[in-house]
C-alpha cells in the first residue's frame, strides 16, 4: 500500500486499485474501508486489495464496515466523500504515472463529466467525437480549462461540472489556471473560447451524437430482501436463506455469520463475534468469489458490504424494523442526551435546548415551546369551517381538520400547518383538506411547513401546542359539525398518556376491559358515572393528567378506581371482566436509524429518486425535491425552482416508499413538506452547520458563467 497525496484524492487510474479509509466525526465515531476495483486493474492487484482490507480491518479491531467497489458502480457513500467528483484517468501506477503533479500545465486532455449529485469525470479521447449534446465535458489544458455545456444538459450539472472544474484549478495547479465556459447551444456567444478548443480538436464536421442516458433509479427500495444463514456445524460451510423482509434484530445470532441480499442490487456479510474463525474467513470470500454471487448469476461488479456485530452500517440497520444497540437500555423514559436511550426519569423537555443544540431539536420534533398562535378549521361539505376555539384540541374520527400554527424565530413569522385525517373520515374529506391546505398554504406564500397527521400518529410538537387538551373521539360516524347528533357508543372509555401538558393527550378506545393497560390512566364515562381509573404502573404524574382530562370530558364528579379495587358497576358498564395487558411497559424505544436523504428529480426526463449517502446542506437541490427520512418522519423539502411534476411525485413515491420499505414501515409516518427558505429546525437541525443565507451564494455561483 502506497500512501496517495491529499491533492490527489478524487483521482483514481483505471488499471490500479485503491484502499480507501473513513472515519466519522460523527458522534457514532464509525469506520468504514473501501477497496476500488480499477475496470483494468490486474487479478493480482485485486486479490492484494482484498488481502490488505482483511489485515487493516483486523488491526482496527473488527468494528470497521468493509465496501466493495467497482469503477463505474461506486456506492453513495464512496462518491460521497469526493464531493467535487470523481476522475478517472487512463493508465496505472505500473506505467509510470503519477497522480498529481501540481503547478504543471503541459498537459492536454478531456474529461466527459456525468451526474448532478455524485459527479464522475472520465478521460476520454481528445476529439470531437467523444462529445454528446447531453453531458458536460471539460477540456483540461493545463493554464485553461475550458467547461463545454451540451445543449441538453440542465443548470444543476453545469454547477456541479464548474466547481469540478474549479477544483482542478485550485489543487492541482496552485489556483493558477483560467476557466470558461461555453455553452454548446450558443457557441457563437465565445468565440474566443471556441476558437482555443478548434485549436486542439480541429474542425468540428458532422452533427453530434445525443446523449447518454443517465444511471437508472436505484432498486434497493423494492427489491425483496433475504436473509441467509452461514455455518460451518455439519463441518463444511452451508449457505442457507432463513428470513425474507420485514427483518428483525433476533434472526442474528452472534454464532454465525449471514449474507442479506436486496435482490442483487447489494450483498452485505454479517459476522458475529462468537462465530468460528472459519465462518468469519470465509464469508467474504464466498459472497464475492467463490459461491454466492456467481450461483446467483449476479454480476462481478455488485456492490459488497462485510461488517462484524456491533459495526453494522447504517443502511444495514435500515432493512431491519426494528434495530435495537447493546449498550442500550429500556427505561420509561427518553434521556435528551444525544444520540443514546438511558433509564431517566420523564422531565419536562427544557426548549431552550433546543436552540443550543439543533440536533436535538430535530431528534425531538419541536420547533419551539408551543407558545404560538392556534388556528383551526374542520373540512364540512368539503370546505373549511373555522373551528370555535373552546373546542381546540377535541378531534372526531369521522372528520378532517387544519391546524395553522404562527411562531416567531429569528424576530420573523414562521407558519406549521397541520393536516389532521380522522380514520374514519371519507375519501373525498380527505382529499378536500389536502385541497384546501393548498389554497391556505398560498394565502400566506407558500412559507407554511406542511405537516400530514394521520389518526393516533400525531408528533410532539401537535401534543404540545394543545397543552394538555388534545382529546381524540373514536366514534365510527362521529364528528364534532354542530348540529349533528352522533350516534350513542354507550359507555365510552378514554386512554390517557402522558406526563405534563406538553406530551398528554386522551384517546377513545373500544368501552370493553380487554382496553385496559396496567400501565395508564383511564377515564370510562357512562350515563350515570364517571370512573377515573389508575393502573398499578402508572405514575403521579400520570395521575394528574388523567384529572386534568377528565375534567374536560366531564364536570361530573369523579370516581377514583385503582387497579384491583373496582367495584361492580366498573365492570358492568364494561361488558363484563376480561383479560387485558398486565405486563409492567418498557416504553417502545426509537430506532437507532441515521436518517436518510434522496434526491426526487426529473430533469433527465424520468422521475427518479437517487440517494445521497452523507449528506449535507450542499445536497439540497433547489431545482429539485428532496427527501428526508428520519424514521419518525419523512420531510419533503421543496426546491425554489422545483417543477410541479416533481412535487406531485415526490409526495405519491413518499407514500410508496413507506408501504415498500424492506422494514415494514408505518404507513401513517408522518409526511412534513418543507419550502427552501422557510425551513424549520425540525428539519435543519439534521444538517451540520446549516447556513440560512446558502441559496444566495449559490445563485450568483450558478450565474457566473464566464471566465472564472
Amino acid at each position: 500500500m502506497v500512501p496517495v497525496p491529499e491533492q490527489a484524492h478524487g483521482n483514481f487510474f483505471e488499471g490500479d486499485c485503491y484502499i480507501i479509509l473513513n472515519v466519522s466525526n460523527s458522534t457514532s465515531q464509525s469506520t468504514d474501508i473501501h477497496y476500488w476495483i480499477g475496470n483494468t486493474s490486474s487479478q493480482d492487484e485485486q486479490g492484494a486489495a482484498a488481502i490488505y482490507v482483511t489485515q487493516l480491518d483486523k488491526y482496527l479491531g473488527g468494528s470497521p464496515v468493509q465496501y466493495r467497489e467497482v469503477q463505474g458502480c461506486e456506492s453513495a457513500k464512496f462518491k460521497s466523500y469526493f464531493k467535487n467528483g470523481l476522475i478517472y484517468k487512463k493508465g496505472g501506477a505500473g506505467s509510470g504515472f503519477t497522480h498529481v503533479e501540481t503547478n504543471t500545465f503541459n498537459i492536454q486532455r478531456l474529461l466527459h463529466v456525468k451526474g448532478t449529485k455524485h459527479v464522475t469525470a472520465r478521460e476520454v479521447e481528445v476529439s470531437w467525437s467523444s462529445f454528446n449534446l447531453g453531458d458536460i465535458f471539460l477540456l483540461d489544458l493545463g493554464k485553461a480549462i475550458i467547461q463545454w455545456n451540451g445543449p441538453q444538459s440542465n443548470r444543476q450539472e453545469k454547477l456541479k461540472a464548474v466547481l469540478l472544474a474549479q477544483d482542478i484549478r485550485d489543487r492541482e495547479r496552485g489556483g493558477r489556471a483560467q476557466i470558461g465556459v461555453i455553452e454548446g447551444g450558443q457557441e457563437e456567444a465565445s468565440p474566443e473560447l471556441m476558437k482555443l478548443m478548434i485549436s486542439v480538436l480541429g474542425q468540428r464536421t458532422g452533427h453530434l451524437k445525443e446523449s447518454i442516458p443517465d444511471d437508472k433509479p436505484d432498486q434497493n427500495q423494492t427489491s425483496i430482501i433475504k436473509l441467509y444463514h452461514v455455518s460451518d456445524a455439519s463441518g463444511q460451510l452451508l449457505v442457507q436463506e432463513v428470513a425474507t423482509s420485514p427483518l428483525t434484530q433476533d434472526l442474528l445470532s452472534s454464532s454465525d455469520c449471514y449474507i442479506l441480499d436486496q435482490g442483487g442490487s447489494s450483498v452485505m456479510v454479517w459476522k458475529g463475534k462468537a462465530a468460528s474463525d472459519e465462518e468469519r474467513s470465509s464469508a467474504l470470500s464466498r459472497a464475492v468469489v467463490s459461491g454466492f454471487i456467481k450461483a446467483k448469476n449476479y454480476p462481478s461488479n455488485t456492490k459488497v458490504e462485510v461488517m462484524s456485530e456491533g459495526g453494522e452500517s447504517a443502511m444495514f440497520k435500515h432493512l431491519f424494523k426494528s434495530w435495537k444497540e447493546k449498550r442500550q437500555t429500556q427505561g420509561l423514559g427518553r434521556t435528551n442526551s444525544v444520540g443514546k436511550i438511558a433509564k431517566v426519569d420523564q422531565v419536562k423537555f427544557d426548549v431552550m435546548e433546543l436552540h443550543a443544540q439543533p440536533k436535538l431539536a430535530a431528534q425531538e420534533r419541536m420547533v419551539d415551546d408551543a407558545s404560538g398562535h392556534i388556528q383551526v378549521w374542520r373540512i364540512e361539505n368539503l370546505e373549511l369551517k373555522e373551528v370555535n376555539p373552546s373546542t381546540f384540541g377535541q378531534f372526531y374520527g369521522g372528520d378532517c381538520y387544519l391546524v395553522l400554527y404562527t411562531y416567531n424565530r429569528a424576530n420573523k413569522q414562521q407558519y406549521i400547518l397541520y393536516m389532521w385525517q380522522g380514520r374514519h373520515a371519507t375519501q373525498d374529506e380527505v382529499t378536500a383538506c389536502a385541497y384546501q391546505a393548498v389554497n391556505l398554504d398560498n394565502k400566506y406564500n407558500g412559507a407554511p411547513t406542511q405537516v400530514r397527521v394521520v389518526m393516533g400518529k400525531e408528533p410532539r410538537h401537535f401534543l404540545a401546542i394543545f397543552k394538555g387538551r388534545l382529546i381524540i373521539f373514536e366514534v365510527i360516524g362521529g364528528t364534532g359539525r354542530p348540529g349533528v347528533v352522533n350516534p350513542d357508543p354507550g359507555a365510552r372509555l378514554f386512554q390517557v398518556r402522558g406526563t405534563h401538558e406538553m406530551n398528554t393527550k386522551a384517546t377513545e378506545v373500544p368501552g370493553r376491559a380487554s382496553s385496559l393497560n396496567t400501565n395508564d390512566v383511564f377515564l370510562l364515562k357512562t350515563h350515570q358515572n364517571v370512573f377515573l381509573w389508575y393502573g398499578k404502573g402508572c405514575s403521579g404524574d400520570e395521575r394528574e393528567m388523567g384529572k386534568a382530562v377528565a375534567d374536560l370530558l366531564s364536570e361530573q364528579d369523579k370516581q377514583i378506581v385503582m387497579e384491583g379495587q373496582e367495584p361492580a358497576a366498573f365492570w358492568v358498564a364494561l361488558g363484563g371482566k376480561a383479560p387485558y395487558a398486565t405486563d409492567k411497559r418498557l416504553e417502545k424505544e426509537v430506532p437507532p436509524h441515521e436518517p436518510r436523504l434522496f434526491e426526487c428529480s426529473n430533469q433527465t426526463g424520468r422521475f427518479l429518486m437517487t440517494e445521497v449517502a452523507d449528506f449535507t446542506q450542499d445536497d439540497l437541490d433547489e431545482d429539485d425535491v428532496m427527501l428526508l427520512d428520519t424514521w419518525e418522519e419523512i420531510f419533503l423539502w421543496i426546491g425554489n425552482s422545483a417543477n410541479q411534476y416533481e412535487t406531485q411525485e415526490s409526495y405519491n413515491s413518499a407514500v410508496e416508499y413507506l408501504k415498500t420499505h424492506p422494514a415494514g414501515r408505518d404507513p401513517g409516518t408522518p409526511i412534513t413538506t418543507v419550502k427552501q427558505g422557510h425551513e424549520p429546525p425540525t428539519f435543519t437541525g439534521w444538517f451540520n452547520a446549516w447556513d440560512a443565507h446558502k441559496w444566495s451564494v449559490m445563485f450568483k455561483l450558478a450565474n457566473s458563467f464566464s471566465i472564472i
